[in-house]
Protein backbone atom coordinates (compact mmCIF):
# COMPACT_ATOMS: atom_id res chain seq x y z
CA UNK A 1 0.00 0.00 0.00
CA UNK A 2 2.87 2.39 0.81
CA UNK A 3 4.39 2.03 -2.66
CA UNK A 4 1.10 2.85 -4.33
CA UNK A 5 0.52 6.00 -2.27
CA UNK A 6 2.64 8.28 -4.52
CA UNK A 7 0.78 6.90 -7.52
CA UNK A 8 -2.61 7.72 -6.03
CA UNK A 9 -1.35 11.15 -5.04
CA UNK A 10 -0.06 11.78 -8.55
CA UNK A 11 -3.39 10.86 -10.14
CA UNK A 12 -5.29 13.11 -7.71
CA UNK A 13 -3.03 16.05 -8.48
CA UNK A 14 -3.37 15.56 -12.24
CA UNK A 15 -7.14 15.33 -11.82
CA UNK A 16 -7.03 18.65 -9.96
CA UNK A 17 -5.13 20.18 -12.89
CA UNK A 18 -7.80 18.90 -15.27
CA UNK A 19 -10.55 20.42 -13.10
CA UNK A 20 -8.77 23.79 -12.91
CA UNK A 21 -8.27 23.83 -16.68
CA UNK A 22 -11.92 22.93 -17.31
CA UNK A 23 -13.04 25.64 -14.87
CA UNK A 24 -10.96 28.29 -16.66
CA UNK A 25 -12.39 27.29 -20.03
CA UNK A 26 -15.86 27.31 -18.48
CA UNK A 27 -15.41 30.84 -17.14
CA UNK A 28 -14.27 32.12 -20.53
CA UNK A 29 -17.14 30.28 -22.23
CA UNK A 30 -19.57 32.21 -20.01
CA UNK A 31 -17.85 35.45 -21.03
CA UNK A 32 -18.13 34.54 -24.71
CA UNK A 33 -21.83 33.71 -24.30
CA UNK A 34 -22.37 37.09 -22.62
CA UNK A 35 -20.58 38.78 -25.50
CA UNK A 36 -17.89 40.23 -23.24
CA UNK A 37 -15.02 37.82 -23.87
CA UNK A 38 -13.53 35.96 -26.81
CA UNK A 39 -11.27 33.03 -27.60
CA UNK A 40 -8.50 35.35 -28.79
CA UNK A 41 -6.45 37.67 -26.55
CA UNK A 42 -7.14 41.38 -26.88
CA UNK A 43 -4.29 43.25 -28.56
CA UNK A 44 -2.82 46.53 -27.39
CA UNK A 45 -2.50 49.78 -29.29
CA UNK A 46 0.88 48.93 -30.81
CA UNK A 47 -0.49 45.75 -32.40
CA UNK A 48 -4.04 46.56 -33.47
CA UNK A 49 -4.36 50.35 -33.46
CA UNK A 50 -7.13 52.16 -31.65
CA UNK A 51 -8.68 55.52 -30.87
CA UNK A 52 -6.78 58.79 -30.50
CA UNK A 53 -8.37 61.72 -28.65
CA UNK A 54 -6.58 65.07 -28.57
CA UNK A 55 -7.63 67.39 -25.73
CA UNK A 56 -6.74 71.09 -25.89
CA UNK A 57 -6.22 72.99 -22.62
CA UNK A 58 -8.34 76.07 -21.95
CA UNK A 59 -7.14 78.71 -19.46
CA UNK A 60 -9.02 81.74 -18.16
CA UNK A 61 -6.60 84.28 -19.65
CA UNK A 62 -5.91 82.32 -22.83
CA UNK A 63 -2.24 81.79 -21.97
CA UNK A 64 -0.50 78.45 -22.31
CA UNK A 65 -0.77 76.24 -19.23
CA UNK A 66 2.32 75.33 -17.26
CA UNK A 67 3.93 71.95 -17.81
CA UNK A 68 3.11 71.07 -14.21
CA UNK A 69 -0.59 71.66 -14.87
CA UNK A 70 -0.47 69.53 -18.02
CA UNK A 71 1.38 66.72 -16.26
CA UNK A 72 -1.12 66.73 -13.40
CA UNK A 73 -4.05 66.71 -15.82
CA UNK A 74 -2.47 63.87 -17.81
CA UNK A 75 -2.02 61.84 -14.62
CA UNK A 76 -5.68 62.31 -13.66
CA UNK A 77 -6.87 61.41 -17.17
CA UNK A 78 -4.68 58.30 -17.07
CA UNK A 79 -6.37 57.35 -13.80
CA UNK A 80 -9.74 57.81 -15.46
CA UNK A 81 -8.74 55.57 -18.36
CA UNK A 82 -7.36 52.92 -16.01
CA UNK A 83 -10.54 53.09 -13.94
CA UNK A 84 -12.48 52.29 -17.12
CA UNK A 85 -10.59 48.97 -17.30
CA UNK A 86 -8.59 49.97 -20.40
CA UNK A 87 -5.09 48.52 -20.31
CA UNK A 88 -2.02 49.56 -22.33
CA UNK A 89 -3.48 53.04 -22.96
CA UNK A 90 -1.04 55.83 -23.76
CA UNK A 91 -1.57 59.34 -22.31
CA UNK A 92 1.00 61.98 -23.25
CA UNK A 93 1.35 65.77 -23.38
CA UNK A 94 1.99 67.48 -26.70
CA UNK A 95 2.81 70.97 -27.93
CA UNK A 96 2.66 72.69 -24.55
CA UNK A 97 -1.17 72.72 -24.31
CA UNK A 98 -2.53 69.40 -25.62
CA UNK A 99 -3.00 65.97 -24.06
CA UNK A 100 -3.10 63.01 -26.45
CA UNK A 101 -4.96 59.90 -25.30
CA UNK A 102 -4.52 56.71 -27.33
CA UNK A 103 -6.73 53.74 -26.45
CA UNK A 104 -6.44 50.22 -27.92
CA UNK A 105 -9.40 49.20 -30.05
CA UNK A 106 -12.56 51.24 -30.36
CA UNK A 107 -13.34 53.44 -27.36
CA UNK A 108 -16.90 52.97 -26.08
CA UNK A 109 -19.12 55.90 -25.15
CA UNK A 110 -18.45 55.54 -21.41
CA UNK A 111 -14.67 55.62 -21.89
CA UNK A 112 -14.95 58.67 -24.11
CA UNK A 113 -17.13 60.34 -21.49
CA UNK A 114 -14.57 59.68 -18.77
CA UNK A 115 -11.80 61.21 -20.85
CA UNK A 116 -13.65 64.15 -22.31
CA UNK A 117 -15.37 65.13 -19.03
CA UNK A 118 -12.34 67.25 -18.21
CA UNK A 119 -13.59 70.44 -16.53
CA UNK A 120 -13.29 70.99 -12.82
CA UNK A 121 -15.94 69.28 -10.75
CA UNK A 122 -18.40 71.66 -9.04
CA UNK A 123 -21.06 71.24 -6.36
CA UNK A 124 -24.05 73.53 -6.96
CA UNK A 125 -27.50 73.68 -5.34
CA UNK A 126 -30.51 73.06 -7.59
CA UNK A 127 -32.89 76.03 -7.80
CA UNK A 128 -35.22 75.03 -10.62
CA UNK A 129 -35.80 71.97 -12.83
CA UNK A 130 -37.69 72.15 -16.12
CA UNK A 131 -38.45 70.40 -19.37
CA UNK A 132 -35.70 70.59 -22.01
CA UNK A 133 -38.22 71.77 -24.63
CA UNK A 134 -37.42 75.10 -26.26
CA UNK A 135 -40.92 75.74 -27.64
CA UNK A 136 -44.45 75.97 -26.40
CA UNK A 137 -47.89 75.46 -27.87
CA UNK A 138 -49.48 78.84 -28.58
CA UNK A 139 -53.14 79.86 -28.65
CA UNK A 140 -53.32 78.84 -32.29
CA UNK A 141 -52.38 75.28 -31.33
CA UNK A 142 -49.02 75.42 -33.09
CA UNK A 143 -45.61 74.89 -31.51
CA UNK A 144 -43.86 78.22 -31.09
CA UNK A 145 -40.18 78.60 -30.08
CA UNK A 146 -39.45 80.59 -26.97
CA UNK A 147 -38.19 84.05 -27.89
CA UNK A 148 -34.55 84.92 -27.61
CA UNK A 149 -33.62 86.54 -24.31
CA UNK A 150 -34.18 90.29 -24.26
CA UNK A 151 -30.85 92.00 -23.60
CA UNK A 152 -32.70 94.78 -21.78
CA UNK A 153 -34.41 92.40 -19.35
CA UNK A 154 -33.51 92.79 -15.68
CA UNK A 155 -30.57 90.60 -14.65
CA UNK A 156 -30.16 91.89 -11.09
CA UNK A 157 -31.78 89.92 -8.24
CA UNK A 158 -34.72 91.78 -6.71
CA UNK A 159 -33.39 90.81 -3.27
CA UNK A 160 -29.96 89.80 -2.03
CA UNK A 161 -29.75 85.95 -2.21
CA UNK A 162 -29.02 84.42 1.18
CA UNK A 163 -27.71 81.03 -0.02
CA UNK A 164 -27.13 78.89 -3.09
CA UNK A 165 -30.74 77.64 -3.11
CA UNK A 166 -32.41 81.05 -2.92
CA UNK A 167 -34.99 81.72 -5.67
CA UNK A 168 -33.80 85.34 -5.69
CA UNK A 169 -31.04 84.21 -8.07
CA UNK A 170 -33.67 83.68 -10.79
CA UNK A 171 -33.96 87.07 -12.47
CA UNK A 172 -36.19 88.01 -15.40
CA UNK A 173 -33.23 87.70 -17.75
CA UNK A 174 -32.20 84.33 -16.35
CA UNK A 175 -35.75 82.98 -16.69
CA UNK A 176 -35.93 83.92 -20.37
CA UNK A 177 -32.48 82.43 -21.02
CA UNK A 178 -33.61 79.22 -19.34
CA UNK A 179 -36.69 78.89 -21.54
CA UNK A 180 -34.67 79.42 -24.72
CA UNK A 181 -31.75 77.22 -23.67
CA UNK A 182 -31.44 74.25 -26.06
CA UNK A 183 -29.85 71.18 -24.49
CA UNK A 184 -29.25 69.63 -27.91
CA UNK A 185 -27.24 72.60 -29.18
CA UNK A 186 -23.51 71.78 -28.85
CA UNK A 187 -22.78 75.52 -28.69
CA UNK A 188 -24.64 75.72 -25.37
CA UNK A 189 -21.82 74.72 -23.08
CA UNK A 190 -21.44 75.90 -19.52
CA UNK A 191 -17.92 74.57 -18.98
CA UNK A 192 -16.51 78.05 -18.29
CA UNK A 193 -19.42 79.49 -16.28
CA UNK A 194 -18.42 81.87 -13.45
CA UNK A 195 -18.28 80.16 -10.09
CA UNK A 196 -20.10 82.96 -8.25
CA UNK A 197 -23.11 83.17 -10.57
CA UNK A 198 -26.09 80.89 -11.23
CA UNK A 199 -25.83 78.38 -14.06
CA UNK A 200 -28.24 77.14 -16.73
CA UNK A 201 -27.36 73.65 -17.90
CA UNK A 202 -28.72 70.17 -18.62
CA UNK A 203 -27.94 66.68 -17.46
CA UNK A 204 -25.50 64.62 -19.48
CA UNK A 205 -28.35 62.98 -21.42
CA UNK A 206 -30.14 66.23 -22.31
CA UNK A 207 -33.38 65.03 -20.71
CA UNK A 208 -33.55 67.55 -17.85
CA UNK A 209 -32.80 71.28 -17.75
CA UNK A 210 -31.61 73.01 -14.59
CA UNK A 211 -31.10 76.41 -13.00
CA UNK A 212 -28.30 75.95 -10.47
CA UNK A 213 -26.97 78.29 -7.82
CA UNK A 214 -23.35 79.45 -7.57
CA UNK A 215 -20.62 76.91 -6.90
CA UNK A 216 -20.49 76.09 -3.19
CA UNK A 217 -17.84 73.37 -3.20
CA UNK A 218 -15.26 72.13 -5.74
CA UNK A 219 -14.16 68.63 -6.60
CA UNK A 220 -10.90 69.26 -4.74
CA UNK A 221 -12.83 68.57 -1.54
CA UNK A 222 -13.32 64.89 -2.49
CA UNK A 223 -10.68 62.61 -1.01
CA UNK A 224 -12.22 59.39 -2.31
CA UNK A 225 -15.28 58.08 -4.14
CA UNK A 226 -16.31 54.42 -4.34
CA UNK A 227 -19.29 52.41 -5.49
CA UNK A 228 -20.98 49.61 -3.58
CA UNK A 229 -24.25 48.14 -2.42
CA UNK A 230 -26.24 49.71 0.40
CA UNK A 231 -26.29 47.35 3.40
CA UNK A 232 -30.03 47.83 4.01
CA UNK A 233 -31.52 47.75 0.50
CA UNK A 234 -28.74 46.16 -1.55
CA UNK A 235 -29.07 48.94 -4.15
CA UNK A 236 -25.96 50.35 -5.80
CA UNK A 237 -24.72 53.61 -4.25
CA UNK A 238 -21.80 56.01 -4.63
CA UNK A 239 -19.98 56.78 -1.40
CA UNK A 240 -17.90 59.95 -0.97
CA UNK A 241 -15.22 60.92 1.53
CA UNK A 242 -14.61 64.67 1.88
CA UNK A 243 -11.59 66.46 3.29
CA UNK A 244 -11.75 68.62 6.43
CA UNK A 245 -12.92 71.85 4.81
CA UNK A 246 -15.31 69.95 2.55
CA UNK A 247 -16.82 68.21 5.57
CA UNK A 248 -17.60 71.55 7.26
CA UNK A 249 -19.02 73.20 4.14
CA UNK A 250 -21.05 70.18 3.06
CA UNK A 251 -22.42 69.76 6.57
CA UNK A 252 -23.92 73.28 6.45
CA UNK A 253 -25.27 72.70 2.94
CA UNK A 254 -26.88 69.41 3.96
CA UNK A 255 -28.65 71.11 6.88
CA UNK A 256 -30.13 73.73 4.55
CA UNK A 257 -31.18 71.30 1.82
CA UNK A 258 -32.65 68.82 4.28
CA UNK A 259 -34.74 71.61 5.80
CA UNK A 260 -35.94 72.51 2.29
CA UNK A 261 -37.08 68.93 1.88
CA UNK A 262 -38.96 69.03 5.17
CA UNK A 263 -40.58 72.27 4.02
CA UNK A 264 -41.62 70.72 0.69
CA UNK A 265 -39.46 73.07 -1.37
CA UNK A 266 -38.48 70.54 -4.05
CA UNK A 267 -36.32 70.70 -6.17
CA UNK A 268 -34.44 73.10 -3.87
CA UNK A 269 -33.57 70.07 -1.72
CA UNK A 270 -31.27 68.75 -4.47
CA UNK A 271 -27.53 69.15 -4.84
CA UNK A 272 -26.00 68.90 -8.32
CA UNK A 273 -22.58 67.52 -9.25
CA UNK A 274 -21.51 69.44 -12.35
CA UNK A 275 -18.71 68.12 -14.54
CA UNK A 276 -17.71 69.75 -17.81
CA UNK A 277 -20.74 72.02 -17.49
CA UNK A 278 -23.17 69.08 -17.35
CA UNK A 279 -25.09 67.72 -14.38
CA UNK A 280 -23.89 64.15 -13.86
CA UNK A 281 -26.04 63.65 -10.76
CA UNK A 282 -28.51 65.73 -8.74
CA UNK A 283 -29.57 63.72 -5.68
CA UNK A 284 -31.98 64.86 -2.98
CA UNK A 285 -30.68 65.55 0.51
CA UNK A 286 -32.38 63.00 2.75
CA UNK A 287 -30.46 63.72 5.95
CA UNK A 288 -28.04 66.08 7.60
CA UNK A 289 -24.55 64.78 6.83
CA UNK A 290 -21.96 66.15 9.21
CA UNK A 291 -19.27 63.45 9.06
CA UNK A 292 -18.05 64.22 5.54
CA UNK A 293 -19.20 60.88 4.14
CA UNK A 294 -22.27 61.45 1.96
CA UNK A 295 -23.80 58.62 -0.01
CA UNK A 296 -25.58 59.02 -3.36
CA UNK A 297 -28.41 56.58 -4.07
CA UNK A 298 -30.73 56.24 -7.04
CA UNK A 299 -31.53 53.92 -9.91
CA UNK A 300 -27.89 52.93 -10.34
CA UNK A 301 -26.57 49.79 -11.96
CA UNK A 302 -23.13 48.53 -11.06
CA UNK A 303 -21.74 50.06 -14.24
CA UNK A 304 -23.32 53.50 -13.81
CA UNK A 305 -22.37 53.61 -10.11
CA UNK A 306 -18.73 52.83 -10.94
CA UNK A 307 -18.72 55.44 -13.71
CA UNK A 308 -20.10 58.16 -11.42
CA UNK A 309 -17.65 57.24 -8.65
CA UNK A 310 -14.75 57.51 -11.07
CA UNK A 311 -16.00 60.86 -12.40
CA UNK A 312 -16.26 62.25 -8.89
CA UNK A 313 -12.93 60.81 -7.76
CA UNK A 314 -10.92 61.90 -10.79
CA UNK A 315 -12.99 64.89 -11.86
CA UNK A 316 -10.98 67.74 -10.33
CA UNK A 317 -8.57 68.67 -13.12
CA UNK A 318 -6.38 71.76 -12.81
CA UNK A 319 -7.47 72.79 -16.34
CA UNK A 320 -10.49 72.71 -18.59
CA UNK A 321 -10.18 70.96 -21.96
CA UNK A 322 -11.91 70.92 -25.31
CA UNK A 323 -11.82 67.93 -27.64
CA UNK A 324 -9.66 69.00 -30.57
CA UNK A 325 -10.02 65.71 -32.48
CA UNK A 326 -11.08 62.10 -32.08
CA UNK A 327 -9.76 59.71 -34.71
CA UNK A 328 -9.06 56.06 -35.31
CA UNK A 329 -5.32 55.34 -35.59
CA UNK A 330 -3.63 52.40 -37.28
CA UNK A 331 -1.32 50.00 -35.46
CA UNK A 332 2.14 51.40 -34.84
CA UNK A 333 3.71 47.98 -35.24
CA UNK A 334 0.92 46.00 -36.78
CA UNK A 335 0.30 42.46 -37.85
CA UNK A 336 3.72 41.95 -39.39
CA UNK A 337 5.55 42.60 -36.13
CA UNK A 338 3.14 40.33 -34.28
CA UNK A 339 3.84 37.56 -36.75
CA UNK A 340 7.58 38.08 -36.32
CA UNK A 341 7.15 37.80 -32.54
CA UNK A 342 5.13 34.61 -32.85
CA UNK A 343 7.70 33.12 -35.24
CA UNK A 344 10.46 33.97 -32.75
CA UNK A 345 8.44 32.23 -30.04
CA UNK A 346 7.97 29.11 -32.18
CA UNK A 347 11.69 29.03 -32.96
CA UNK A 348 12.43 29.29 -29.24
CA UNK A 349 10.02 26.44 -28.51
CA UNK A 350 11.59 24.29 -31.22
CA UNK A 351 15.10 24.90 -29.89
CA UNK A 352 14.05 24.09 -26.33
CA UNK A 353 12.34 20.90 -27.53
CA UNK A 354 15.41 19.87 -29.56
CA UNK A 355 17.77 20.54 -26.67
CA UNK A 356 15.52 18.63 -24.27
CA UNK A 357 15.39 15.54 -26.49
CA UNK A 358 19.14 15.56 -27.18
CA UNK A 359 20.10 16.06 -23.53
CA UNK A 360 17.41 14.03 -21.79
CA UNK A 361 16.22 11.69 -24.55
CA UNK A 362 12.69 10.45 -23.82
CA UNK A 363 12.68 12.40 -20.57
CA UNK A 364 12.68 15.55 -22.69
CA UNK A 365 9.10 14.76 -23.70
CA UNK A 366 8.07 15.67 -20.13
CA UNK A 367 9.56 19.15 -20.63
CA UNK A 368 7.73 19.53 -23.94
CA UNK A 369 4.43 18.38 -22.40
CA UNK A 370 4.86 20.72 -19.41
CA UNK A 371 5.48 23.72 -21.68
CA UNK A 372 2.44 22.74 -23.77
CA UNK A 373 0.21 22.62 -20.68
CA UNK A 374 1.65 25.92 -19.51
CA UNK A 375 0.92 27.46 -22.91
CA UNK A 376 -2.72 26.35 -22.77
CA UNK A 377 -3.24 27.75 -19.26
CA UNK A 378 -1.46 31.01 -20.10
CA UNK A 379 -3.58 31.49 -23.22
CA UNK A 380 -6.92 31.00 -21.50
CA UNK A 381 -5.89 33.15 -18.50
CA UNK A 382 -4.89 36.00 -20.83
CA UNK A 383 -8.31 35.73 -22.51
CA UNK A 384 -10.06 35.91 -19.13
CA UNK A 385 -7.91 38.83 -17.98
CA UNK A 386 -8.83 40.71 -21.17
CA UNK A 387 -12.48 40.31 -20.19
CA UNK A 388 -12.31 40.91 -16.44
CA UNK A 389 -9.42 43.39 -16.15
CA UNK A 390 -9.17 44.88 -19.63
CA UNK A 391 -5.68 43.42 -20.15
CA UNK A 392 -4.34 43.80 -23.67
CA UNK A 393 -1.35 42.02 -25.11
CA UNK A 394 1.33 44.38 -26.43
CA UNK A 395 4.53 43.50 -28.24
CA UNK A 396 6.37 43.92 -24.93
CA UNK A 397 3.93 41.40 -23.43
CA UNK A 398 4.63 38.98 -26.27
CA UNK A 399 8.35 39.37 -25.53
CA UNK A 400 7.64 38.48 -21.88
CA UNK A 401 5.87 35.30 -22.98
CA UNK A 402 8.79 34.33 -25.22
CA UNK A 403 11.38 34.96 -22.50
CA UNK A 404 9.34 32.85 -20.08
CA UNK A 405 9.91 29.79 -22.26
CA UNK A 406 13.57 29.72 -21.24
CA UNK A 407 12.75 30.37 -17.59
CA UNK A 408 10.24 27.53 -17.65
CA UNK A 409 12.76 25.09 -19.10
CA UNK A 410 15.16 26.02 -16.28
CA UNK A 411 12.79 24.60 -13.68
CA UNK A 412 12.60 21.22 -15.35
CA UNK A 413 16.33 21.05 -15.98
CA UNK A 414 17.08 21.72 -12.30
CA UNK A 415 14.63 18.97 -11.32
CA UNK A 416 15.95 16.41 -13.81
CA UNK A 417 19.57 17.08 -12.89
CA UNK A 418 18.74 16.50 -9.22
CA UNK A 419 17.12 13.18 -10.19
CA UNK A 420 20.22 12.20 -12.12
CA UNK A 421 22.44 13.14 -9.17
CA UNK A 422 20.38 10.83 -6.95
CA UNK A 423 20.76 8.03 -9.51
CA UNK A 424 24.53 8.51 -9.58
CA UNK A 425 24.49 8.04 -5.81
CA UNK A 426 23.00 4.60 -6.33
CA UNK A 427 19.35 5.22 -5.50
CA UNK A 428 16.49 3.55 -7.31
CA UNK A 429 14.67 5.56 -9.95
CA UNK A 430 11.52 5.94 -7.83
CA UNK A 431 13.61 7.03 -4.86
CA UNK A 432 15.64 9.41 -7.03
CA UNK A 433 12.43 11.05 -8.29
CA UNK A 434 11.14 11.69 -4.76
CA UNK A 435 14.47 12.81 -3.27
CA UNK A 436 15.30 14.89 -6.33
CA UNK A 437 11.93 16.62 -5.99
CA UNK A 438 12.61 17.45 -2.35
CA UNK A 439 15.93 19.09 -3.18
CA UNK A 440 15.04 20.73 -6.50
CA UNK A 441 11.85 22.46 -5.38
CA UNK A 442 13.67 24.58 -2.81
CA UNK A 443 16.06 25.87 -5.46
CA UNK A 444 13.24 26.51 -7.92
CA UNK A 445 11.07 28.33 -5.37
CA UNK A 446 13.91 30.70 -4.52
CA UNK A 447 14.72 31.29 -8.19
CA UNK A 448 11.11 31.97 -9.14
CA UNK A 449 10.62 34.27 -6.15
CA UNK A 450 13.46 36.43 -7.45
CA UNK A 451 11.89 36.46 -10.92
CA UNK A 452 8.50 37.53 -9.52
CA UNK A 453 10.11 40.23 -7.37
CA UNK A 454 11.93 41.58 -10.42
CA UNK A 455 8.70 41.57 -12.43
CA UNK A 456 6.81 43.44 -9.68
CA UNK A 457 9.51 46.10 -9.32
CA UNK A 458 9.69 46.51 -13.09
CA UNK A 459 5.91 46.84 -13.34
CA UNK A 460 5.80 49.52 -10.64
CA UNK A 461 8.76 51.59 -11.80
CA UNK A 462 8.83 51.11 -15.57
CA UNK A 463 7.14 53.13 -18.27
CA UNK A 464 3.73 52.00 -19.50
CA UNK A 465 5.29 50.54 -22.66
CA UNK A 466 7.30 48.09 -20.53
CA UNK A 467 4.56 47.19 -18.05
CA UNK A 468 3.22 44.56 -20.47
CA UNK A 469 6.56 42.74 -20.39
CA UNK A 470 6.68 42.81 -16.59
CA UNK A 471 3.07 41.64 -16.27
CA UNK A 472 3.38 38.65 -18.61
CA UNK A 473 6.75 37.71 -17.11
CA UNK A 474 5.30 37.66 -13.59
CA UNK A 475 2.16 35.84 -14.73
CA UNK A 476 4.04 33.10 -16.57
CA UNK A 477 6.45 32.68 -13.65
CA UNK A 478 3.53 31.94 -11.33
CA UNK A 479 2.04 29.53 -13.87
CA UNK A 480 5.47 27.91 -14.25
CA UNK A 481 5.61 27.10 -10.53
CA UNK A 482 2.02 25.86 -10.67
CA UNK A 483 2.79 23.51 -13.58
CA UNK A 484 5.98 22.32 -11.91
CA UNK A 485 4.04 21.28 -8.79
CA UNK A 486 0.79 20.05 -10.27
CA UNK A 487 1.96 18.46 -13.53
CA UNK A 488 5.70 17.81 -13.91
CA UNK A 489 6.34 16.06 -10.59
CA UNK A 490 3.17 13.89 -10.67
CA UNK A 491 4.01 12.81 -14.22
CA UNK A 492 7.52 11.87 -13.13
CA UNK A 493 6.09 9.85 -10.23
CA UNK A 494 4.01 7.84 -12.69
CA UNK A 495 6.75 7.45 -15.30
CA UNK A 496 9.24 6.23 -12.68
CA UNK A 497 7.00 3.20 -12.17
CA UNK A 498 6.80 2.26 -15.84
CA UNK A 499 9.00 -0.41 -17.37
CA UNK A 500 10.67 1.96 -19.82
CA UNK A 501 11.67 4.73 -17.40
CA UNK A 502 11.72 2.76 -14.16
CA UNK A 503 13.88 0.05 -15.73
CA UNK A 504 16.48 2.63 -16.75
CA UNK A 505 16.26 2.06 -20.51
CA UNK A 506 19.20 3.64 -22.31
CA UNK A 507 16.86 5.93 -24.27
CA UNK A 508 14.87 6.97 -21.23
CA UNK A 509 17.42 9.49 -20.00
CA UNK A 510 17.53 7.67 -16.63
CA UNK A 511 20.05 4.90 -17.41
CA UNK A 512 22.25 4.56 -14.27
CA UNK A 513 25.20 3.16 -16.29
CA UNK A 514 25.10 6.03 -18.77
CA UNK A 515 24.95 8.49 -15.89
CA UNK A 516 27.99 6.97 -14.18
CA UNK A 517 26.36 5.61 -11.05
CA UNK A 518 28.88 5.38 -8.19
CA UNK A 519 27.07 2.63 -6.31
CA UNK A 520 25.86 -0.81 -7.26
CA UNK A 521 23.91 -1.17 -4.03
CA UNK A 522 23.80 0.62 -0.71
CA UNK A 523 26.82 -1.35 0.54
CA UNK A 524 28.83 -1.99 -2.62
CA UNK A 525 30.75 0.65 -4.55
CA UNK A 526 30.91 0.60 -8.32
CA UNK A 527 34.23 -0.85 -9.62
CA UNK A 528 35.25 1.95 -11.91
CA UNK A 529 38.88 1.05 -12.41
CA UNK A 530 38.52 -2.69 -13.09
CA UNK A 531 36.39 -2.69 -16.24
CA UNK A 532 37.53 -4.59 -19.30
CA UNK A 533 39.01 -2.82 -22.30
CA UNK A 534 35.87 -3.32 -24.39
CA UNK A 535 33.56 -2.11 -21.66
CA UNK A 536 35.90 0.83 -20.98
CA UNK A 537 35.60 1.88 -24.59
CA UNK A 538 31.80 1.75 -24.43
CA UNK A 539 31.46 3.44 -21.03
CA UNK A 540 34.42 5.81 -20.89
CA UNK A 541 32.14 8.81 -20.30
CA UNK A 542 30.34 6.96 -17.49
CA UNK A 543 33.62 6.03 -15.74
CA UNK A 544 34.98 9.53 -16.07
CA UNK A 545 31.80 10.97 -14.60
CA UNK A 546 31.84 8.41 -11.76
CA UNK A 547 35.50 9.06 -10.94
CA UNK A 548 34.92 12.81 -10.99
CA UNK A 549 32.06 12.53 -8.50
CA UNK A 550 33.85 10.15 -6.08
CA UNK A 551 34.75 11.51 -2.67
CA UNK A 552 38.20 10.90 -1.17
CA UNK A 553 36.83 8.07 0.97
CA UNK A 554 35.17 6.46 -2.04
CA UNK A 555 38.33 6.75 -4.10
CA UNK A 556 40.45 5.16 -1.36
CA UNK A 557 37.89 2.41 -0.95
CA UNK A 558 37.97 1.72 -4.69
CA UNK A 559 41.78 1.70 -4.69
CA UNK A 560 41.81 -0.67 -1.70
CA UNK A 561 39.38 -3.04 -3.43
CA UNK A 562 41.50 -2.91 -6.58
CA UNK A 563 44.66 -3.61 -4.53
CA UNK A 564 43.03 -6.55 -2.76
CA UNK A 565 42.01 -8.03 -6.08
CA UNK A 566 45.55 -7.55 -7.45
CA UNK A 567 47.00 -9.33 -4.39
CA UNK A 568 44.50 -12.15 -4.75
CA UNK A 569 45.38 -12.47 -8.44
CA UNK A 570 49.14 -12.60 -7.62
CA UNK A 571 48.65 -15.29 -4.99
CA UNK A 572 46.61 -17.31 -7.40
CA UNK A 573 49.41 -17.04 -9.97
CA UNK A 574 52.03 -18.30 -7.50
CA UNK A 575 49.95 -21.34 -6.76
Amino acid sequence: MASSSPVRHAWKVLLSLLIVTAALFGVNTIGVMLGKSSWAPELALDLQGGTQIVLGAVTEDGADPTQEQLDQAAAIIRQRVDAAGVAEADVTTEGGRNIVVQIPGTADDETRARIQASAQLEFRSVIYVGDPATEFVGEDGNATPYPSPDPSANDVPTAEPTDGSDMAWVTERLQSEFLAFDCADPENTAADAPEDEPLITCDDTGAVKYILGPMELSGDAIDDATSGRAPDSGAWTVNLVLDGNGTDVFGKISQRLYQNQLDGLSPRDQFAFVLDGKVISAPQMNAQILNGKPSISGSFTQETAETLADQLKYGALPLSFTTESSDTVSATLGTQQLQIGLIAGLIGLALVALYSLLSYRALGSVIIASIAVMGILTYIIVCILAWRLGFRLSLAGVAGLIVSIGFTADSFIVYFERIRDELRDGKSITGAVEDGWGRAKRTIYISKSINILAAVVLYILADSTVKGFAFTLGLTTLIDVFIFVIFTHPVMQLLARTRFFGGGHKLSGLDPDALGSVYRTRTQYRQVASATVGRAARNSRSRAEAERRQTIAERKRAEALAGDRSTDAGSEGER
